[in-house]
């Protein structure tokens, strides 16, 4: 073999491992995050679920998350709406203070595994969509773990991929409030 050949053979070994580790590492990163469960769901009481709200279905089974997907520079994600007021329909006070606080003031609640167990409490985070971005206060978890039960207004686990903003949020991003509800954003830290 000449030497030439065996140089450009040992590089294009080289390539193969590196290239092979680097697609093994992106494909567990994509499978991190995957449901833990399901939960069965309990019918609210009459005066428990508000109209317009998502409540349980009595028998019908909903996933769980312990986990969200891993965050990046710009984290994918879905924007809805939580109401942090007293008597709104994001249930109790917050998980990172006990308190309630105005929909005139952009806080968030965060999927299970991005609000980390509080760890992100109080911290600002950046949200992207509609051609904006705007700073809202993380102050509460949207649990993707549990749900259909009265500490969560009776209604589903969230998804793992939920930012869960105040009116405060989708004013600052410019979204009209007849399409309130689901929106494809980013965020970052």
């Amino acid at each position: 073999m000449k030497k030439g050949t065996y140089f450009s053979l040992v590089h294009f070994v080289t390539f193969l491992i590196l290239y092979s580790m680097v697609c093994t590492n992106t494909l567990v990163e994509a499978q991190k995050c995957k449901p833990s469960g399901k939960i069965k769901g309990k019918k609210a009481p009459k005066d428990q679920c508000s109209p317009g709200d998502e409540c349980c279905k009595e028998g019908k089974f909903y996933t769980t998350y312990k986990c969200s997907p891993p965050i990046t520079g710009h984290t994918k994600a879905i924007l809805t709406v939580n109401d942090f007021d007293k008597g709104g329909d994001g249930g109790g006070p917050s998980e990172c203070s006990g308190t309630y606080y105005h929909n005139s003031i952009p806080v968030v609640a965060l999927s299970t595994g991005w609000y980390s167990k509080g760890r992100r409490c109080f911290e600002n985070i950046t949200i992207h969509a509609n051609g904006k971005s705007v700073k809202a206060m993380v102050v509460d978890e949207c649990d993707s773990g549990e749900g259909c039960d009265a500490p969560h207004a009776y209604q589903p686990p969230c998804p793992n991929n939920i930012v869960d903003a105040s009116e405060a949020v989708w004013k600052a991003l410019g979204v009209p409030k007849k399409d309130w509800g689901w929106l494809d954003i980013s965020w970052s830290e």
